[in-house]
């Protein structure tokens, strides 16, 4: 059984020692927990921090964006090798990166394959926005985002992909468990036509889009669903810990029994 992943979003929130102080209330409680991987990304002046309070911890750390290239004069940018050693995962490709900075899909491929070769594992963001959602399109947009942001991408062992409708994210309009499950299966579908069947075993596919510790049950309830990106949730500390150690009962009790321990 793939072992779930809860990842917080963080966004623009939290100063360096609001960061320090929410991953410290949550460290002993999600650690605690058996059977799911929990990660957090908060904003990169945090980074470093908030690396120190989880030394030794099985949380995971992750970072909400990068460039693809190395070093260079790109101003306000930072690479990859600025992440390696400090993050285990990098959020790449999400919904507001693509419709308030302009970035492609092409972008995103560059993105997935500096990340690999810096070491990091990519979480790497599709979904469609409310007009493909209305008018039918959610299977053309997320397949061809898909394939677009994994474009001459090869072996990407370790990649997490996270689905998030653009007209679920922020809006507290959730998809339903069996939407995101339906879509989620064709994204595991077409990944396994890119790169094999058993590939697509290991590769754990998350909702994201309005996740809450009310609304959670629903969506790791579903087979497919291997855990969540969650955004304002993931900034309580209560919220965030009850959305992990619900995924682990509720995954638990799924065919299939209980995971490994990450």
């Amino acid at each position: 059984m793939r072992i779930p992943l809860i990842a917080g979003n963080w966004k623009m929130n939290t100063t360096v020692p609001e960061a320090v102080k929410l991953v410290t209330e949550m460290k002993p409680q999600l650690e605690a927990i058996q059977g799911v991987e929990s990660a957090v990304c908060p904003p990169f002046i945090s980074l470093t921090a908030v690396r120190e309070v989880l030394k030794a911890s099985t949380i995971k750390l992750g970072a909400q964006n990068m460039y693809f290239q190395e070093k260079g004069a790109f101003t306000g940018e930072i690479s990859p090798l600025m992440l390696a050693g400090t993050c285990d995962y990098v959020i790449l490709g999400h919904s507001e990166r693509r419709q308030y900075f302009g970035e492609t899909s092409e972008i995103a491929s560059r993105k997935v394959t500096a990340a690999f070769k810096a070491g990091l594992l990519p979480i790497l963001c599709i979904g469609e926005n409310l007009a493909d959602f209305e008018a039918g399109k959610t299977a053309e947009t997320v397949t061809a985002q898909l394939k677009g942001s994994l474009s001459g991408v090869e072996r990407p062992a370790g990649l997490v992909i996270a689905y998030e409708p653009v007209w679920a994210i922020g809006t507290g309009k959730a998809a339903t468990g069996q939407q995101a499950e339906r879509v989620i299966g064709l994204i595991r579908q077409t990944a396994a036509r890119l790169y094999g069947a058993t590939f697509v075993q290991d590769l754990r596919i998350l909702y994201g889009g309005s996740v809450t510790a009310e609304n959670i049950g629903e969506f790791v309830g579903q087979p497919d669903v291997d855990g969540a990106l969650v955004g304002g949730a993931s900034l309580k500390a209560d919220q965030f810990v009850s959305i992990v150690r619900q995924t682990a009962r509720v995954k638990a009790a799924l065919p299939g029994g209980q995971p490994n321990r990450p």
